[in-house]
């Protein structure tokens, strides 16, 4: 963000710098009066630039700050117009009591060249130039600054309101980023206890029946645990380790499940170096056990991960008891899943949830 305002601000004074070069050579370049000298040139101009660098001060540093962004326009467009009127007054006196005009300027020259009365006339002396012939008087240095003070008026004021609505689409823009991160991140610690829930309810189940699964179960979760710390303070893990940590939380879940229960996790054979964002598929996962498994009778979880060459799919499938599944399907983890899918990805992620009399199927895709 520094970097980038640094760029505005140096565009900024580059910008300004040109201008003011332009406003300087340019009469320079283009005089008509080649015989006068290019300082004179240069004074001349002068003339106008003085004052007209005053007012570009006080607007850029006073009517405009002051007045124009605090939203006092009509202070703003008085107290300019009163500068105008006071620099254009102050600049038609210093031309008037210093300046000579160039029809004094000719008669002096032609005072001083001009022959005695009782000297006889030379033939050879040019002929005078006739009044036609006179090139018409130069626009006076007060009407100049005039004219251009409204011209850079408009430049350095429309120069500061644009400049000024990037810095604040750019404030805007930083501070959406930083809310969609405070967002994720709360998402993410909002998972982790949902899961361990779960996850420390079967670990308590098999302490009393079966001793090895328990330590195995939690060796684990101990591994688990450590990808959770890790994995939750980054933004993007690989897909590779996201499976890994799928099929141990899945392995955990089907330690408390009866033969009754047909457990099928469909995994890649080869897992593509992918990044994707961690978590996204744990949710649904805990949905389908919660929810899908009896019991009593028959049931089933199917897992299917299927990455493309642009895309990954995933589909979870289970068994539904006889109450709708789709009635709690509002809980903490599945609307948290919904609200950073949408977060990361916004309209370029597809999820498609059926609930059917006896299935329940959840169909995420989304880009890699």
């Amino acid at each position: 963000m520094n970097i980038r305002k640094n760029q505005i601000k140096y565009s900024e004074i580059a910008l300004i710098t040109f201008v003011w070069l332009v406003l300087l050579i340019t009469p320079i370049l283009f005089r008509e009066d080649n015989n006068n000298p290019v300082w004179r040139s240069v004074v001349n101009q002068l003339e106008i630039l003085v004052p007209l660098s005053i007012l570009f001060l006080i607007n850029r540093f006073v009517l405009v700050p002051e007045f124009l962004f605090k939203g006092k326009i009509k202070i703003y467009i008085v107290s300019l117009l009163g500068v105008i009127f006071f620099l254009t007054i102050g600049s038609y006196i210093y031309d008037v009591n210093n300046i000579k005009t160039p029809a004094q300027k000719g008669r002096q020259a032609e005072n001083q060249m001009r022959p005695p009365r009782d000297a006889p006339p030379n033939r050879d002396d040019p002929p005078k130039p006739s009044s036609r012939q006179r090139q018409p008087r130069p626009i006076p240095p007060f009407a100049n600054f005039l004219i251009f003070s409204f011209l850079i008026v408009g430049f350095d004021t429309g120069l500061r309101s644009g400049l000024r609505w990037i810095e604040a689409e750019n404030e805007k823009v930083k501070l959406e980023k930083e809310n969609v991160s405070n967002q994720l991140a709360l998402l993410k610690t909002q998972v982790s206890p949902h899961f361990f829930m779960n996850t420390l309810n079967n670990i308590h189940s098999l302490v009393d029946t079966n001793t090895s699964e328990a330590q195995e179960a939690i060796i684990k979760l101990s591994k688990m645990m450590r990808y959770l710390l890790y994995e939750t303070e980054t933004e993007k893990t690989t897909l590779k380790k996201e499976v890994e940590f799928l099929e141990s939380y899945v392995n955990l879940m089907k330690l408390r499940l009866s033969d009754k229960v047909r457990m099928t996790m469909n995994l890649p054979a080869v897992i593509p170096e992918v990044s994707i964002p961690p978590f996204l598929f744990t949710s649904f996962i805990e949905n389908a056990f919660k929810h899908g498994i009896s019991y009593k009778n028959e049931s089933f979880i199917e897992i299917d991960l299927i990455p493309g060459k642009d895309r990954l799919l995933f589909v979870v499938k289970n068994s539904k008891n006889e109450k709708s599944q789709m009635n709690e399907f509002s809980g903490i983890g599945i609307e948290n899943t919904r609200k950073r899918l949408t977060l990361l990805y916004g309209n370029n992620y597809h999820l498609d949830i059926i609930d059917n009399e006896a299935l329940f199927t959840v169909n995420l895709s989304i880009p890699l």
